[in-house]
């Protein structure tokens, strides 16, 4: 197991070096807490690299508005998700404050890096007051976006009053949406026409 965790350990170090290079800044105290998160969340590396990611990379290939909404919804899951973990860890009790908790169910924990459960507490507390600041500094506008689109999968397709409204309400939306992706196009077509003038008077 030690060794599933320290290549864990290798591999997050060598994304996070690469992202910094390409211009990503990734705060030292999050890359240091999630090493050493990793050791108590200690899974086999034939899992943690079986090809099925948790959050899909497919949408980070696409246009800056879709990354956008899609790293939006990303913070707002891990904040659910860490919330919960914090939550699954044993309750602080003054009377076994010193002694060490038992690792979360499915991993197993490491002795170096998180001594208590209390590390590992703090260490969650940590990682989410970051993921909520940022959410909030730089996707704070998407919650109302976001919230539609979850509001989405509670419609009710059998409901005879829902399917007429949806089939009157549709006109609207549709033409909506056809404008939208109009107004897509031709803001591409604009940059295309600047990149391409651009490159024509550095050839000049």
């Amino acid at each position: 197991m030690k060794v599933a965790t320290v290549c864990a350990v290798v591999c997050l170090s060598l994304w996070l070096s690469m992202s910094q290079v390409s211009g990503f800044q990734v705060p030292p105290k999050l890359n240091k807490t999630i090493q050493n998160l990793l050791q108590h969340y200690n899974i086999p590396l034939r899992e943690r690299f079986n090809g099925k990611p948790v959050f899909s990379k497919e949408a980070l290939t696409a246009h800056m508005e879709v990354r956008r909404v899609f790293l939006g919804g990303v913070l707002e899951t891990y904040e659910r998700l860490l919330d919960k973990m914090l939550k699954q860890l044993p309750t602080p009790s003054p009377l076994t404050s010193g002694s060490k908790d038992p690792p979360a169910s499915g991993v197993s924990a490491g002795t170096a890096g998180l001594e208590t459960g209390e590390d590992v507490r703090k260490g969650l507390s940590d990682i989410l007051e970051m993921v909520q600041k940022l959410r909030k500094r730089n996707y704070d506008d998407l919650d109302k976006v976001l919230q539609g689109v979850h509001s989405l999968s509670h419609i009710e397709f059998d409901n005879a009053v829902v399917q007429s409204k949806a089939l009157w309400e549709l006109p609207l939306l549709y033409e909506e949406a056809s404008t939208l992706e109009r107004r897509r196009r031709r803001r591409q077509a604009r940059k295309l026409r600047i990149r391409e003038a651009k490159t024509q008077g550095s050839r000049e």
